[in-house]
């Protein structure tokens, strides 16, 4: 008897063909979810998200490219090992930041002898001092003896 049933359930399934309506609202309702789905768990963005994320990558490679170049110029400073002390001796993040900045060394010097800051606003400059702040920090002070002098971060090396 069962397999009558399921015969004729199959035959009804073979011979059915849908309307126009339920074919519109079937490829409406699959669009819909398809959408949902893909901007849920997909992983699509706008137009606008997109250029918003890509804008704030930049930003935050900037403030590490200066970051990076503030380090090397703090260190090749002469007096570089009584700035260091002073600056591990802060202990607030925003004041280690505030006393790079005012140094001068969170700035990138440009043809002509003027001196540029590479992030475009006060903030990512602020952003790429805090961030070179918090590397000096991590850093140990450099005891050099003699003419020997610590090149990319290896221990000093006698010239």
């Amino acid at each position: 008897m069962n397999e009558r049933k399921n015969g004729s359930q199959l035959q009804w399934f073979d011979q059915y063909q849908a309307s126009k309506t339920v074919l519109f609202w079937a490829c409406a309702g699959t669009a819909i979810v398809a959408t949902v789905v893909g901007f849920t768990w997909g992983g699509w963005v706008t137009g606008g998200t997109a250029r918003d994320m890509a804008e704030e990558s930049a930003a935050q490679a900037r403030q590490e490219l200066v970051a990076v170049m503030c380090v090397d110029r703090f260190m090749a400073a002469p007096g570089a090992g009584g700035q260091l002390t002073a600056l591990q001796e802060i202990t607030s993040s925003y004041a280690q930041g505030k006393f790079v900045e005012d140094g001068g060394w969170a700035v990138i010097p440009v043809a002509g002898g003027a001196e540029s800051s590479m992030p475009a606003s006060s903030g990512d400059r602020r952003k790429a001092a805090v961030l070179c702040a918090a590397e000096l920090a991590k850093r140990e002070i450099p005891t050099t003896t003699g003419n020997a002098t610590p090149i990319n971060d290896q221990p000093p090396v006698a010239r």
